[in-house]
């Protein structure tokens, strides 16, 4: 496109009185040659909006540089059509003004090194301005009804949130009926104010009104065989009764639901070895069909003992909780209470996790004088000469270990989510693991990749989600719940984290609003999460590729196939814009028309480096977390050195090593990246970018050695959005360093 560029400069909210406004638009006018430069006290105001879009209509300009607060706010005053019009912001508040100390030197009004700060951030803008290019958005994905996989209380109420809504669902089912784990239970936990009574199960209206819904189609006993594709057009082949249908979607939600963990590993808690231990869910089975009762003799129950954490948070079975087997041991000891009014109950605790309002009912149970709260380990289970369980525990209270008979012991055995065991017919046909196994892991594919027969992905990447440690997908729960690594697929209810009937409803109902914006943001061409309606996407000029599979390989979110001579093959609609293809690419033949390996590189050959010992410290620094924690160092006045430049990226995997050798060729100082935290607990937002580019800078020692510079001229951090507080002690932490080192050779060369 032809530009035409205008500058426009802000005065306001401070930036007049830390910085010369009118240098700044003489050096644009002059130095830069902006054909058009104008100056306003507030220019997010009305009339500073009115004069940009007077010189858009009347002026013809198509290119605009704002310096004036961060990108990050004042949206609605500078959001423009990126398919007719290049924006760039340049931040000259929060990062200028706002964060650093004005201390004027003797004769001169204003700090020069913080007006020579306000330059650079000017010179880096304009330069990455002249290189951008409208948005020509990639328009594949159209189709826009939902794909389901669960008939759970999870799958039902996002089918029928997504019908609600106006979308059509398609629900498929691996079971004849509709309701899967809930069908077992005998009643619901509290629903409703003052949360101390216990509700009936609404499975039952959940099924009929998905059953008489017109916009849902349901697939009973039904298994995927097989989903190709990409969000908006996503193929999948479904197996039912013997015959294959293919069914289209837009986006899929995830809500396979849960298994209860197999008690065959609990022999100690006397699991199969005594008839009068069974788990939490024989005993939500046997009070359904109104058939408590003693084991031995079908007598009346005298005593219960519930054991929680029953192969819970037990590193040799579940690591973890599974947030319900508190509340329903509670449940349960009400339902022998209501049938057997002089029964004694024990409940047997390590912790009591009643979370919400459920603290409610669990109040009312304590105030109950038939149940007995124990907290303790459970060191044996046994048997007593009259026939009864014997449990031995070291009780917390008593300080010592005692026995506690009973007519029947009850295990709380946790949630294994069903993505984690190996069910169903693989892709090619196979029956698969039998029902409750784990999944062995998939020949060549990464070990947090296990096969389940539940999605049976046609993707390079493997066939299911990837998952963390105990086996729930990876949905990226610390910044985006229901996201997984696998674009327009989200993970609901139970299958995604444990938790009851009441949560899965709710998180259906977000991960039906994220399918539906799926759906239509991908129809526009537009990205999702966390770039949210980015129209801009990757363009490769495969003239000069070298078939080296990086991007296709390091690419989180299986943007890439591999046609089969290492080409890569793009899917539009999986890409999340983060750049870390343009990164891992030697040949820089990736770019985004806003975002590109030349853009960079012009900013960083922007900035005046001083042949005196004035040092010159370049940032790269996350959009994500580390140059919002920069901007709030601004807005709570926080202080430090004027030296740095910082360039934001849209990940910090998005770098590419030829900005840190021409940063040091060009005689910069020293180069601080600012990235996520990687890791087991990674909290990057495109998973694993942060990891990537810490992986990359091993490879920096190279570069450094030919140039013949210090290796502590190049360093990364890992921070948080909330470091804000660190922020400061980072950056001049780090021009120590720098400054003990010495300046860079290469300056003035």
């Amino acid at each position: 496109m032809e530009k035409k560029l205008a500058v426009y400069l802000c005065s306001g909210c401070g930036i007049g009185e830390a910085i010369r406004v009118d240098s700044l638009a003489k050096l644009a006018s002059g130095e830069l040659k902006a054909p058009i430069c104008r100056t306003s006290g507030q220019l997010c105001g009305p009339e500073g909006a009115a004069q940009l879009q007077r010189d858009i209509a009347e002026e013809g300009v198509n290119c605009l540089v704002l310096a004036a607060c961060s990108p990050r706010v004042s949206w609605p005053a500078f959001s423009f059509d990126p398919r007719r019009i290049v924006s760039e912001r340049v931040n000259l508040r929060e990062q200028v003004a706002w964060s650093h100390e004005p201390r004027p030197r003797e004769g001169e009004q204003l700090d020069e090194d913080i007006q020579a700060l306000a330059e650079d951030q000017l010179r880096m803008g304009i330069a990455r301005a002249r290189l951008m290019e409208t948005a020509e958005p990639s328009v594949e994905g159209r189709d826009k009804r939902v794909l389901v996989l669960g008939g759970g209380v999870t799958g039902l109420s996002a089918a029928l949130n997504v019908a609600a809504a106006g979308y059509e669902a398609v629900l498929v089912e691996r079971e004849e009926q509709l309701g899967g784990f809930a069908r077992r239970l005998h009643l619901g936990y509290p629903r409703s104010a003052p949360y101390t009574e216990l509700a009936p199960s609404p499975i039952a209206a959940l099924v009929e009104e998905t059953e008489s819904c017109p916009r849902i189609e349901i697939h009973r006993s039904a298994t995927i065989q097989s989903i190709s594709g990409a969000p908006g057009m996503f193929k999948a082949r479904i197996l039912r009764q013997g015959k294959t249908v293919e069914e289209g979607a837009g986006a899929i939600i995830l809500a396979a639901g849960f298994e209860p963990y197999d008690p065959r590993g609990l022999e100690e808690l006397g699991y199969g070895r005594l008839s009068a231990v069974v788990t939490s869910v024989a005993f939500e089975e046997l009070a359904a069909r109104g058939e408590l009762a003693r084991p031995s003799d079908g007598g009346p129950l005298g005593s219960v003992a519930f054991i929680q954490c029953a192969g819970s948070r037990d590193e040799r079975h579940l690591a973890y909780c599974s947030s319900i087997c508190c509340m329903n041991s509670l449940k349960q000891a009400l339902y022998v209470r209501e049938r057997y009014p002089d029964a004694k109950i024990y409940i047997i605790y390590k912790d009591m996790r009643t979370p919400g309002q459920y603290e409610h009912f669990y109040q009312r149970a304590q105030e109950d004088e038939g149940i007995f709260f124990a907290q303790g380990e459970v060191r044996a289970v046994g048997q007593c000469e009259d026939g009864r369980a014997l449990v031995e525990l070291d009780s917390v209270l008593h300080r010592e270990r005692i026995g506690l008979a009973a007519d029947l012991v009850v295990l709380a055995t946790g949630m294994v989510p069903r993505t984690a065991l190996g069910e169903g017919p693989g892709a090619d046909g196979s029956e698969g693991p039998s029902k409750g196994e784990p999944a062995p892991a998939t020949a060549n594919l990464p070990s947090d990749i296990v096969r389940s027969g539940t999605l049976n992905l046609d993707y390079r990447q493997g066939p299911e989600l990837p998952s963390l440690k105990y086996g729930f997908p990876d949905s990226h729960f610390i910044c985006f719940p229901y996201e997984s690594r696998r674009t327009g697929i989200f993970a609901a209810g139970s299958v995604r984290q444990p938790m009851d009937m009441a949560a899965c409803m709710r998180d259906a109902r977000g991960a039906a609003l994220k399918a539906i914006q799926c759906v239509e943001m991908v129809s526009e061409g537009k990205a999702l999460h966390p770039r949210s309606g980015d129209l801009a996407s990757p363009k490769l000029f495969m003239q000069r590729c070298t078939q080296c599979k990086r991007c296709t390989e390091e690419c989180p979110f299986g943007m890439y196939d591999d046609d089969g001579r290492g080409n890569p093959v793009p899917n539009p609609t999986r890409c999340r814009r983060c750049g870390i293809c343009m990164g891992s690419c030697p040949e820089r033949i990736i770019s985004f028309e806003d975002f590109s390996v030349a853009m960079v590189g012009a900013m960083i050959k922007a900035i005046e480096v001083p042949e005196e010992e004035t040092l010159r410290i370049l940032v790269f620094a996350c959009e994500n977390d580390a140059y919002p924690a920069l901007d709030m160092v601004g807005l709570r006045r926080g202080r430090y050195n004027p030296f740095v430049r910082i360039v934001p990226l849209r990940c910090i995997g998005s770098l590419n090593l030829v900005w840190i050798a021409d940063a040091l060729s060009k005689g910069i100082d020293g180069i601080l990246l600012l990235g996520c935290k990687h890791g087991e607990d990674y909290q990057c937002h495109f998973i694993q970018g942060s990891a990537l580019a810490n992986e990359r800078l091993g490879k920096i020692k190279e570069t450094l050695d030919r140039l013949m510079l210090e290796p502590e001229r190049v360093r990364i951090e890992q921070v948080e959005i909330d470091d804000c507080d660190r922020i400061p002690a980072i950056l001049d932490g780090f021009l120590e360093t720098i400054e003990a080192i010495g300046p860079n050779p290469y300056k003035g060369v």
